[in-house]
């Protein structure tokens, strides 16, 4: 197995922090988030791991240089443009080949046997690519996503307004007392996926978006896994949750 982070954003919602350094790199008990990351994919028993930086690449670049002092073998692919997340996996595609290879943000925080629990999960059955959701956040700041009684996606919604989550309750997809699957932004994936994110459009935000390349994998019959995360789950977004970080056990 394989892995890929997308750290190639500045995370403008940190402000001044990373005027200087890129969001991955902000430290969260005396490491960078980032190494976090590579630690747990490490315990995981992933050792090829592709960074797709941008932001002050060179710091990252830097810092970790080729892995080998966390045990790792790591390589740089850099994202020119920072178009939105569709386009960002494509920088490692000559790194992924022909193997499966996790996806994760380079801000997003989990516990090391997560990452385990996604390999489990996708070699239990013939999937196209694996989702990991949470509950209880807002998903008006990400995707909602809806399942089939096998637990694979059926339907996924990036940052729905309040009218189409009310919509949504309408027209039966949400449910009182029923979860609401938040997607937290780490995947499992066959090089399958990158014939749908080369055939990505700009959304409404102006951004190519993973999440429609997901969608239309969906549409065209291609079974994408879900799997709810437990224990631990933090996308390091803003400030507060950086700082609050710094007050726990993590």
């Amino acid at each position: 197995m394989k892995a890929v982070i997308l750290a190639a954003g500045k995370g403008t919602r940190m402000r001044e922090l990373t005027n200087a350094v890129p969001k991955p790199m902000l430290e969260v008990q005396g490491r960078p988030i980032l190494q976090h990351i590579l630690e747990g994919l490490g315990l995981a028993g992933i050792r090829e791991v592709c960074i797709v930086t941008g932001w002050h690449a060179e710091i990252i670049e830097r810092h970790f240089g080729d892995g080998a002092g966390l045990g790792l073998r790591v390589s740089y692919a850099r994202q020119a443009v920072q178009d939105g997340t569709g386009k960002a996996p494509e920088y490692a595609k000559g790194f992924v080949g022909a193997d499966t290879f996790l996806l994760t943000y380079g801000d997003i925080l989990v516990k090391p046997e997560t990452y385990r629990r996604m390999v489990d999960r996708f070699d239990a059955g013939t999937f196209a690519g694996l989702l990991t959701v949470t509950g209880g956040q807002d998903v008006t700041q990400g995707a909602v996503n809806f399942f089939d009684g096998d637990f694979c996606l059926r339907r996924l919604v990036e940052k729905p307004s309040a009218a189409q989550l009310e919509e949504l309750r309408l027209d039966g997809w949400l449910q009182p007392g029923q979860p609401v699957w938040y997607n937290a932004g780490i995947y499992l994936f066959r090089p399958v996926v990158f014939e749908f994110t080369a055939r990505l459009e700009k959304s409404p935000r102006g951004e190519y978006e993973l999440t429609d390349a997901i969608s239309a994998m969906v549409v065209s019959g291609h079974r994408i896994a879900g799997l709810q995360i437990e224990g631990r789950w933090v996308d390091v977004r803003d400030p507060g949750v950086l700082a609050q970080l710094e007050r726990e056990q993590i």
